[in-house]
């Protein structure tokens, strides 16, 4: 985060905004981050909120969108800020709710075969070197068990890309 972006917030802020920090994200742990990421979603909801309403005040006394959205730049600063520390949040909290669900996996996969539960290793050079895969997902199956979708899914499917296909006829003649 720049000064100049840090420099629009209160000193309660900055704290707020520090604890976003990757050293700071590192000490925490799933619960810690889910309790973080709320404060700062509530922080970043608060200020785009603020910026909202000022901005949408301004329009009549300047006269026009383009000219208010000059005066409006330290609301719009303050809610960027938030919004670049809950992605940062966001995906700390992610990677930690990866990594538990991996553990309880294998708890639950160790208790089924009746062996002792292999000891997951937190420290940030073993996760570093160790590969990241993705499996693809798999299809979504309706409740008899078969991956073709629901009458009411296709019929859905169809609204949505009609509903596109609208939208996008309109924009062409324009």
């Amino acid at each position: 985060m720049d000064k100049a972006m840090l420099a629009l917030l209160t000193d309660t802020e900055r704290l707020l905004v520090a604890q976003t920090e990757k050293p700071a994200l590192a000490e925490l742990d799933e619960d810690g981050l889910a309790d973080l990421h709320d404060r700062i979603r509530r922080a970043r909801n608060k200020a785009s909120g603020q910026y909202r309403r000022g901005a949408s005040a301004r329009v009549a006394d300047a006269g026009g969108r383009g000219k208010a959205h000059a005066q409006n730049q330290r609301a719009r600063g303050r809610a960027e800020v938030y919004e670049v520390a809950l992605a940062s949040v966001s995906t700390a909290l992610a990677a930690a709710a990866r990594r538990s669900a991996a553990e309880l996996k294998a708890e639950r996969i160790a208790a089924a075969r009746g062996t002792a539960v292999p000891k997951a290793s937190t420290s940030t050079a073993s996760r570093a070197a160790a590969p990241v895969t993705k499996r693809p997902a798999a299809a979504a199956r309706t409740a008899s068990g078969s991956k073709r979708p629901a009458p009411s899914q296709a019929k859905k499917n169809a609204h949505t890309q009609a509903a596109g296909a609208r939208r996008q006829a309109t924009r062409d003649s324009r």
